[in-house]
């Protein structure tokens, strides 16, 4: 005898499978460790960007300096008879191109230190970028040239006679020279700033 009863049918348990979790990684998380790799590398370059502007900035201020004490030395070197730079080409040329290194160091220590303060340019990237490049290099070529012309004759005239037209001739022609070291260190700084610029 079977005794059907309706109420004890059998009963199947079905276990539906465990759903593997197919999420992909945060996306918040790779956002800001993307974010702070950028960041970080922006940053470092801003500051890179600064040290090198003040730095050419301490050159161009320092090679100012030197070029305005050769200048007044040189310009000063009046001693009577033939004691007088004026009556000799190159101690003219001498001052004069400490007089144009002098402008020169004066006008770009301006124009830094005004872009420096107010964070506004006053020359576009890449014009500014061109004149600090071929500007010091010029003017240390110059300066350079001005000292060696007038060095052989300081050399002779000290041989005859060392008095103290001839000292100040000298401190002028070294003065020439720290400016030109100055201004060749600057002129690298410009060189590096001009190769990364973008539109090169």
């Amino acid at each position: 005898m079977t005794n059907l009863d309706g109420n004890s049918s059998p009963k199947i348990h079905v276990e539906t499978p465990p759903v593997a979790s197919s999420a992909p990684p945060s996306v918040n998380h790779r956002t800001s460790a993307t974010n702070s790799g950028g960041i970080g590398g922006i940053l470092r370059r801003f500051e890179r960007e600064d040290l090198m502007k003040r730095g050419s900035l301490a050159l161009r201020g320092i090679a100012l300096l030197f070029s305005l004490i050769s200048f007044i030395v040189m310009a000063s070197n009046k001693h009577g008879d033939w004691r007088d730079f004026d009556k000799f080409e190159e101690y003219r040329y001498l001052l004069a191109i400490a007089i144009l290194s002098s402008l020169y160091t004066g006008g770009q220590a301006f124009r830094q230190i005004h872009e420096l303060s107010t964070a506004k340019q006053l020359l576009k990237p890449r014009m500014a970028a061109m004149l600090d490049f071929f500007g010091d290099q010029i003017i240390a070529y110059l300066l350079i040239s001005s000292a060696s012309s007038a060095i052989p004759l300081t050399n002779r005239m000290r041989e005859g006679a060392d008095n103290i037209f001839t000292d100040t001739s000298a401190s002028a022609i070294s003065m020439s020279i720290f400016a030109f070291l100055c201004l060749a260190a600057s002129a690298l700084i410009s060189g590096y700033k001009l190769s990364t610029q973008p539109y090169i």
